[in-house]
């Protein structure tokens, strides 16, 4: 990116850092983070792990937050079961906060105290990781929260909206998720568009699993079409850890998720099954890497992607098995549909061995719908558009079946149903 676009960035955080709020983040650590970020400088395609991404949406942006988040009336149906926050352009609109035995959960923005084991971790550190310096200098608001044993398995919803365009400004919504050790949580995180503004969205999401700690973390990408959403996930796991982490990324017409797991514990898991949706000019850019520090961890990466138009859908997965990490097991599937002559798909496997004893095992394939399979359900009389509907949904089951919860399971297939036009039909049956 530009030198005069660096400029305009410390330019407008120049202008409103006073106004931010030290209770999110204090006054040093963000000037460090824009500092940072200026050192390294923005993303750019010709790196390798962004070549894939659409960044030209950062050019015509504001990079300061949005400074009145609208209020929101019609919100989506809540999740049965589940204690549920809403963030509106990244500020707490609905949801009141939650302190009970063995469970917190506050907005930072609040500046409820929250404990040791939640505060904000030191800034990002690897060059694809390096957006989150962005959230970490304009954030504005952001969900906290602390679960210990005794909390039982709590069912926690963020909703995060979008509601102003990007030259209005920008929305930064921030997660921070810190796990005692034998702590467990069901949490489902969803970010949706208000209207169809050409929003432009900066998410950081940090999880610390201590010992034994059990996180289920279901992730959904539902922004407008005209939207540009950027997310950093970042999570480090402690011995016998267990992380399963669901996203589906089917909104915003440019999209890029980075994923970062540190095992740093013994016999510590995480299972990362994902699936991107394309169609029209959409693009839709994943990078995860998963960071073997520890004897005995494990790593699943699935992915199921489906580029139709002239979209562009894309998932780099790495696996880093350090010198200490012997016994590690890790087991990569990417997958990736071709529905349309002018749509790519491109999958990306990769492995760094720095020890022996591990057993490691990558699969990647790209192509059309399967031949046989098509002609197997036509000879059965189906119409051809409801075959092809049908081996699409089943090819993205690979990822939604692993869902445990109904109610969740249910949430997000209709989604798909609904952001796939061809698929539209299938939201009756799914009732």
């Amino acid at each position: 990116m530009s030198a005069a676009l660096l400029a305009r960035l410390k330019d407008e955080y120049g202008a409103v850092r006073d106004a931010l709020p030290a209770a999110v983040i204090g006054g040093e650590r963000r000037r460090e983070a824009i500092e940072a970020l200026c050192a390294q400088g923005l993303p750019a395609t010709r790196e390798e792990n962004w070549r894939y991404a659409n960044l030209r949406v950062l050019e015509r942006a504001r990079f300061s937050p949005v400074a009145s988040p609208a209020g929101i009336a019609d919100l989506p149906a809540p999740l049965a079961g589940f204690a549920r926050l809403v963030f509106v352009d990244g500020v707490l609109a609905a949801g009141a906060p939650v302190d009970r035995t063995g469970l917190g959960i506050h907005s930072l923005r609040s500046g409820a105290p929250l404990g040791a084991a939640c505060e904000p971790q030191p800034i990002a550190a690897l060059p694809e990781t390096r957006l989150a310096l962005l959230n970490e200098g304009f954030a504005t608001d952001g969900a906290a929260i602390r679960v210990r044993r005794e909390a039982g398995t709590p069912h926690i919803e963020l909703l995060f909206i979008a509601s102003s365009p990007a030259q209005a400004g920008s929305s930064y919504p921030r997660v921070q998720l810190s796990l005692e050790a034998g702590a467990r949580l069901t949490l489902v995180e969803r970010h949706v568009s208000a209207g169809d503004e050409a929003s432009l969205v900066n998410c950081a999401v940090r999880a610390d699993l201590a010992a034994g700690a059990r996180l289920d973390h279901f992730r959904l990408q539902q922004t407008s079409a005209r939207a540009a959403w950027f997310d950093t996930l970042e999570a480090t796991l402690a011995q016998d850890a267990r992380y399963s982490v669901l996203a589906v990324s089917a909104g915003a017409l440019a999209a890029r998720s980075t994923v970062h797991i540190r095992l740093t514990g013994a016999a510590a898991e995480v299972a990362l099954s994902a699936a991107g949706i394309g169609n029209r000019q959409q693009s839709q850019d994943t990078y995860a890497l998963s960071e073997h520090m520890a004897p005995r961890t494990r790593t699943e990466q699935i992915f199921r992607g489906i580029a139709s138009g002239r979209a562009r859908v894309a998932f780099s997965g790495k696996i880093a098995v350090r010198e200490n990490a012997r016994g590690t097991d890790s087991r990569q599937s990417l997958r990736g549909l071709l529905a349309g002559p002018e749509a790519e798909i491109d999958v990306r496997p990769q492995l760094e061995i720095y020890t022996d004893e591990v057993r490691c095992s990558h699969g990647a394939t790209a192509g059309k719908l399967d031949e046989n399979m098509l002609f197997y359900l036509l000879s059965r009389g189906l119409a051809p558009e409801v075959a092809q509907r049908l081996l699409k949904w089943a090819f993205l089951e690979d990822v939604v079946s692993r869902i445990e919860l109904p109610e969740v399971r249910q949430c997000i297939e209709h989604e798909l149903a609904g952001q796939m036009s061809d698929l539209a039909p299938l939201k009756e049956l799914l009732r």
